[in-house]
C-alpha cells in the first residue's frame, strides 16, 4: 500500500512539472512572439546535453542538431539582409560584417534579452554552476530555436524574427563598417569597373598644429571623384572615398 502511494505521488509530480513546463513554453513563446504548431520542437531546442545525458535522452535528444541547423539558417538570413541593403560591398566585406553579427557575444546578447535561460533545461550539475548564465549555452539555445521556428513555421517567419532580434547588431557592424572602411569599398568597387589607378592627395591644411583640419581628394587617374575633410590625414581621406562612394 505505501509502495503504491509512493508511486502514484512520484506519477503526480511529473504531470505537475509536465503542466508547469508546457505553462513556461506558452510564456516563452509569448516572449519570442510566435506560436509553434509543434511544441516539442521548441522544447527540444531547449535541452542541453548535459540535461539529455542526465535523463539517457541519446545523442539525438538534445538541442545539437537543431543548433547545427540553425546556424545555417541564421547565416542565410542575416547574409540576405546585408545583400539587400549593401549592394557595393564586396563577399570579403559581407563576410567581415556577417561575422560581427553571428558570433557568441551577440547571440549570447540576444538570447539574455528573450530570457532564454530561464527556459533551458539543464543537468542538475551544469545548473548548479550557473549554465543559465553561460554565454556558449544560451548562443546555443538561440541557433536552436531559430531552427525549431524554421522547421514549425518556414523560412519567411523565421527571417523576420532573426532580423527583428538581431537588427541592432546589423546596423552597429554595418556603421562600424562604414566608418573604416571607405577606401577599401571604394577602391574595391573601381576595381571591378577598372585596372585605373587610384591616389589621394592632401590639398589643403588649415589651422593651428593643435587644431588642423586636412583636406584631401580621391582621384580615378586624372578624374577626381570626391573631396573631403578631417582632423588628420586618414580622416580626409575617409571623407574624400565616402564623398566618392555616393556617385558610384
Amino acid at each position: 500500500m505505501i509502495q503504491q502511494e509512493g508511486d502514484l505521488y512520484s506519477r503526480l509530480f511529473l504531470v505537475l512539472k509536465g503542466v508547469e513546463y508546457m505553462s513556461n513554453l506558452k510564456e516563452l513563446q509569448e516572449i519570442i512572439g510566435y506560436n509553434f504548431k509543434d511544441e516539442k520542437l521548441l522544447e527540444n531546442a531547449l535541452i542541453h546535453t548535459s540535461y539529455a545525458h542526465e535523463h539517457r535522452l541519446g545523442s539525438s535528444g538534445s538541442n545539437e542538431r537543431l543548433e547545427f541547423l540553425g546556424d545555417t539558417v541564421m547565416n542565410m538570413c542575416v547574409s540576405e539582409n546585408i545583400f539587400r541593403r549593401k549592394p557595393l560591398i564586396s563577399e570579403g566585406n559581407m563576410t567581415k560584417i556577417r561575422s560581427g553579427v553571428i558570433c557568441e557575444a551577440t547571440l549570447f546578447k540576444a538570447a539574455k534579452s528573450l530570457r532564454y535561460g530561464e527556459f533551458i533545461m539543464l543537468g542538475k550539475g551544469e545548473d548548479k554552476l550557473g549554465g543559465r548564465e553561460r554565454p556558449s549555452i544560451l548562443a546555443d539555445a538561440f541557433e536552436a530555436v531559430i531552427a525549431a521556428m524554421f522547421i514549425d513555421g518556414g523560412f519567411e517567419i523565421t527571417r523576420e524574427f532573426v532580423i527583428k532580434t538581431l537588427g541592432t547588431m546589423i546596423e552597429e557592424a554595418l556603421k562600424e563598417h562604414g566608418s573604416k572602411d571607405y577606401k577599401t569599398t571604394l577602391q574595391e568597387v573601381l576595381q571591378s569597373k577598372s585596372d585605373k589607378k587610384i591616389t589621394y592627395e592632401i590639398i589643403d591644411e588649415k589651422g593651428p598644429d593643435h587644431d588642423k583640419v586636412y583636406t584631401a581628394i580621391v582621384k580615378w587617374d586624372e578624374e577626381i571623384l570626391g573631396q573631403g575633410q578631417g582632423k588628420n590625414k586618414k580622416e580626409a581621406e575617409q571623407e574624400a572615398a565616402k564623398e566618392a562612394l555616393k556617385k558610384e
